[in-house]
């Protein structure tokens, strides 16, 4: 479980630097640079059927993360994306907050901003996106984790390339 964040007097939110999320055609590719040469290591991984993509985490001495994306088989989730940047590249960057999601949503409406793709269908992450039109240019994952978000306990990275994971699509990864 990741330790609550205080909150800092004066904030309208008490975000925490959570990971960036890079994504490509095939993880696989990633890899090489962030576990072989950069040293991540294994932090957690799945699939996400319902939007198409296929994710995980690695953690870096000093607490960072990454996350790396890769589309499922016949998804159109990251196309878009693609089309901009197309050898992939750095897709979101994702905070964390303490707080109840909805006066999250709240706070961000009255500083005036658009919420989009409110979600807590997966009860250990509840998120919402700010656009990159609205963020100079970087789409922004805001997000309160549940209490059992965190590492993996009993899967493995490659159990994720395989699609074995929690939710696993059952497709291995390109």
């Amino acid at each position: 479980m990741i330790p609550p964040i205080p909150a800092v007097p004066g904030l309208p939110l008490a975000a925490g630097f959570d990971h960036a999320a890079v994504a490509a055609r095939r993880i696989r590719d990633l890899l090489p640079m962030y576990r072989d040469m950069l040293g991540g290591q294994f932090y957690l991984g799945g699939d996400n059927v319902r939007v198409g993509y296929r994710g995980l985490q690695l953690s870096f001495r000093g607490g960072g993360k990454v996350e790396l994306l890769e589309p499922l088989p016949g998804s159109t989730f990251l196309e878009s994306f693609f089309r901009r940047s197309p050898l992939g590249g750095l897709h979101h960057l994702t905070f964390t907050v303490a707080g109840e999601m909805a006066e999250t949503i709240a706070t961000l409406e009255g500083l005036g901003y658009r919420v989009h793709g409110a979600s807590a269908a997966d009860p250990d992450w509840h998120e919402v996106f700010l656009h990159p039109r609205e963020a100079f240019g970087v789409l922004l994952q805001i997000a309160r984790p549940g209490p059992d978000y965190g590492p993996a306990r009993d899967y493995t990275l490659d159990d994720v390339l395989a699609g074995k994971a929690p939710n696993g699509s059952g497709t291995p990864s390109p």
